[in-house]
Parts: structure tokens; C-alpha cells; sequence
């Protein structure tokens, strides 16, 4: 799952003056694009840290090289499933952020990962919904799954879906009214059905649309809400929407890594991370949903008060957020694998 534009950079170290690295370091491993780096060059400037960032492009990448042996790494951003997988796995320190200055400015209804209810180990980050992006030249009011389905029968090509396992065949789930949680091996295989009933108009299954629903060659494409940053600039050419039907939502978590080797500074950072002035700058970039109740009020209105950035309770109500499956991933392994390959 991919929050925001999640394509993965290369590593960003900031080039602050040489002077202020006598305090140590902090490495980050993050999502491509998902932090603003005034952030990191407030915290470096404040603390006296150097701050580094490699980025990656998806939960399973993060945490193939992280028991792979990746050393150095200090805090990671997993979603809430990854969060509860890597606390089963060892790999996470236990940090009292729910005992830190700021935690009270956190949304309680946040704290969603199994293993972690209260916030002992993790710091809960930011929050999205994956809906659909689209070209308002080419479809000027789009509402559905089922509408989008449609329109690529009768456009074939011109639509894309997410390269990504759980949220496609979660879409198929949700289409069936299911949900995207369901380990009952016939409502995957009918959400398989969905997806490969519909692959013959779908015109690849990438994260690289931007561009393509921009210029047209793409007419709309499943994606995450950080397409609002382009809706926002071209509100009467682009679009973005979260299905009548439901959608799915991602939440990232900002934990510290039991082999982080600057414990102290990732400490600190989850607490400058908790202060509003800060935790908005995310916001106002990535035009996502904010855990931090406070920094909501900072928002710009075209941000707070947008439906699709903070949808009301009752389109909340409808969004889903994947969990730890277990053993019973082999089951979308399986389905994915089928729609990959016929």
C-alpha cells in the first residue's frame, strides 16, 4: 500500500553545515515522497543531527531488507498490517511515545495496529484512502467502481490499476461487498474473477499514472489521495474520488527499530514529529489525512475542509484498512499470481 506518491528517490542527506553533526545522526527509511524535508531540515538544524533518508516502495521491500541484515536505519514508516507483522517478528523498540510530550494531540482512533492499542512501541503517522484519479476532459463525473469498470469496457485501455496485490484484489472484494480482510478462499476467488473479468480493458497495473492521467493518455486510474496535489493546481481538469461502494485506506506508523543505532535521536524525533506546527507541513504537502487533531486546525480550508482529503463519518464508514492475514496471504498470493499471469 502507497500513501501519497510513492515512488521511490534516492537517498536525501541534508547539506547542512558540517558544525552541527557533533550531536550524532538519524537515518530514516521511509516511503518515497512521504515526508517533507523541511522537517528533517528543522530537526537536523534544531538537534544538531544529521539527518539522513533512504526511501522504499513498498511495505514487503522495507522489510526484506531489513532481515536481510540492513543495519543503520533508525525509524521506519510501516503501515498498520507491516506494524503488527514486524512487532510478531522482534524488530521494533518500545519507545513510551504514548508518554511523550505531544502525544496528546494524537487522535486515539489512530492507534490501530493489534500489537500496539495504547502506543507503547509506535508513533501513528498519516492516513489516505485509494480511490480513483481521473481526467475530468475525459470523464467529467465519476462516482463508482461500478462506473469505472464500465467506462474502460466501452474505453478499453484507458484505465490502470495499482501493481499491488491487496489493494486490487481489494477493490474486487469491496465490488462484492466483501471485505478486504475476508480469509474465506471463495470471496478472494471472486474478487480474482473481478479483477481478471475486467483485465482485457485495463490498461497496465502500475503506480506510474500521474503523468498519463494528466495528459489524457490515461483517462482514470485507481490511486492513492495524494493525487489531490495535481486536483488541487487543476480542480477543473483532474479529479479524484472515493467510490460509492467504499474504498480501502492506509495508515502509516513511525516506529523505532530495536537495531536502530541512534535511539536517543529517533526519540526525539517522534516527538518533534508530535508537534502541530510540525506534523502540518506533512499535511499541506501531501494533501493526506492527519492523525494529529491539533495540526488539523493549522490546515489551509482547501485542505481541511475537503471531502475527499477529510471525508465525513459517513464515507469513513466505508473505507477499510488492510490487517495481518497470516498464514491466509497465501490465498491472495495465489489469486494475484492467476490474475498476473492469464
Amino acid at each position: 500500500m502507497m500513501p501519497t506518491i510513492r515512488t521511490a528517490f534516492a537517498t536525501l542527506a541534508l547539506a547542512l553545515p558540517a558544525l552541527t553533526w557533533a550531536e550524532g545522526r538519524l537515518s530514516l527509511y521511509n516511503w518515497g515522497d512521504y515526508i517533507n524535508p523541511e522537517i528533517l531540515e528543522r530537526f537536523g538544524k534544531e538537534h544538531g543531527v544529521k539527518v539522513t533518508l533512504d526511501t522504499y516502495g513498498s511495505n514487503e521491500e522495507m522489510l526484506a531488507k531489513i532481515q536481510a541484515g540492513a543495519t543503520g536505519y533508525d525509524i521506519v514508516f510501516p503501515s498498520v498490517h507491516m506494524h503488527d507483522i514486524m512487532a510478531k517478528l522482534g524488530l521494533l523498540e518500545k519507545t513510551g511515545v504514548n508518554r511523550m510530550k505531544g502525544f496528546a494531540n494524537i487522535d486515539k482512533s489512530a492507534l490501530r495496529a493489534a500489537s500496539d492499542p495504547t502506543g507503547e512501541y509506535c508513533l501513528p503517522y498519516a492516513w489516505g484512502t485509494v480511490g480513483i484519479f481521473y481526467n475530468r476532459k475525459k470523464i467529467p463525473d465519476l462516482k463508482s467502481w461500478k462506473q469505472f469498470f464500465e467506462y474502460a469496457r466501452k474505453n478499453p485501455k484507458k484505465v490502470a490499476m495499482l501493481d499491488d496485490m491487496r489493494e486490487t484484489l481489494g477493490v474486487g472484494l469491496i465490488v462484492n461487498g466483501r471485505s478486504v480482510n475476508s480469509r474465506a478462499a471463495a470471496d478472494v476467488k471472486a474478487a480474482q474473477d473481478v479483477i481478471l473479468a475486467n483485465k482485457p480493458n485495463i490498461g497496465a497495473f502500475t503506480y506510474e499514472v500521474i503523468p498519463l492521467v494528466q495528459s489524457g493518455d490515461l483517462h482514470a486510474a485507481h490511486y492513492f489521495v495524494g493525487a489531490m496535489m495535481y486536483v488541487l493546481e487543476k480542480p477543473d481538469a483532474l479529479g479524484y474520488v472515493i467510490p460509492e461502494e467504499g474504498a480501502t485506506m492506509y495508515q502509516e506508523d513511525a516506529c523505532v527499530l530495536k537495531s536502530a543505532p541512534n535511539k536517543a535521536n529517533a526519540l526525539k524525533f517522534l516527538e518533534f514529529l508530535m508537534r502541530p506546527e510540525i506534523s502540518v507541513l506533512n499535511t499541506i504537502q501531501q494533501k493526506n489525512g492527519s492523525v494529529n487533531l491539533e495540526a488539523i486546525k493549522l490546515l489551509p480550508p482547501e485542505i481541511r475542509n475537503n471531502a475527499n482529503i477529510n471525508p465525513p463519518p459517513a464515507v469513513r464508514a466505508k473505507l477499510q484498512i488492510f490487517e495481518d492475514l497470516g498464514k491466509d496471504l497465501k490465498t491472495y498470493d495465489r489469486a494475484w499470481t492467476r490474475v498476473k499471469t492469464n
